[in-house]
């Protein structure tokens, strides 16, 4: 079984086991790593992390499991450039520094394996997590409350000044929907590291793991360009220019696509 096989097939456990399919993407980037042994290692941390929490219901355990993380030098990778290893879910552990999503990644795990209630929430540009029914969300670098005042400046932060918050920006996501999340990361990370090769295993797979956009197919065909492969480009063009709803946009797309349908195929 391929890495990716042995991702889906993670995805498709019930209940999904989605931090074993989070090694999973990282081993198809290292041939070297072995996620079982990642795992075995990882049996530790929940009793350091349990050692440190008060004694309160498990709903209110939440915010103390992200500080304990902390406590143990867990933190968002703030590093520029940032590097696929901030995303990437075995160097995350081994340096204890990554995204929001990937540091979420591991504290989901950790609440699973101590019955604490905790749901990823797909964020725009920073992703976030909430305990059921709480009316607030968590930062998962800093386990710091987020309300609705602070989701809204956050959003202006990441999205610009015409942004508005919308009650979709707030709903849980699924396991696939946090993996294609962790997809596209990886995807720009290995894109602005001048790896296409790596980047091009990451747009697989974020089309794989659920319904692709616009923006998707196009990253696929910029890489497919940059590998000098007209027939993956046009097709990634062509399934873009279905989803595109901007006329000059789709002005663009028509003309790229007509010269891609001259170019000589390589044989």
């Amino acid at each position: 079984m391929t890495p990716r096989q042995a991702c889906l097939a993670c995805l498709d456990r019930e209940p999904p086991a989605l931090f074993e399919a989070a090694l999973w993407i990282a081993a198809e980037h290292n041939e070297r790593l072995a996620p079982l042994q990642v795992l075995r290692d990882f049996n530790n941390l929940p009793q350091q992390i349990s050692s440190g929490l008060p004694h309160l219901p498990a709903n209110e355990l939440a915010q103390p499991l992200l500080r304990r993380m902390g406590e143990l030098d867990f933190h968002e990778d703030d590093s520029s450039p940032l590097l696929p290893r901030s995303a990437l879910l075995d160097q995350v552990l081994l340096r204890r520094r990554g995204q929001p999503l990937s540091l979420a990644l591991i504290a989901l795990e950790l609440a699973q394996r101590l019955q604490i209630p905790l749901q990823g929430v797909n964020f725009p540009g920073h992703f976030l997590l909430r305990v059921p029914g709480a009316d607030h969300l968590l930062d998962p670098g800093s386990g710091r409350r987020l309300y609705t005042r602070d989701c809204r400046e956050l959003l202006l932060r990441h999205l610009g000044p015409k942004a508005e918050l919308q009650a979709g920006h707030l709903q849980s996501c699924s396991p696939r929907q946090m993996l294609q999340r962790l997809s596209r990361n990886l995807r720009s990370l290995h894109i602005q590291a001048d790896d296409p090769l790596a980047a091009l295993k990451d747009a697989e797979r974020v089309l794989l793991l659920g319904q692709p956009n616009l923006i998707d197919h196009l990253a696929r065909a910029d890489i497919y360009r940059q590998l000098e492969c007209p027939q993956g480009e046009r097709y990634d063009v062509e399934h873009a220019l279905l989803l595109c709803e901007d006329t000059a946009q789709r002005l663009l797309l028509s003309e790229r696509l007509r010269q891609l349908r001259t170019t000589p195929e390589l044989h």
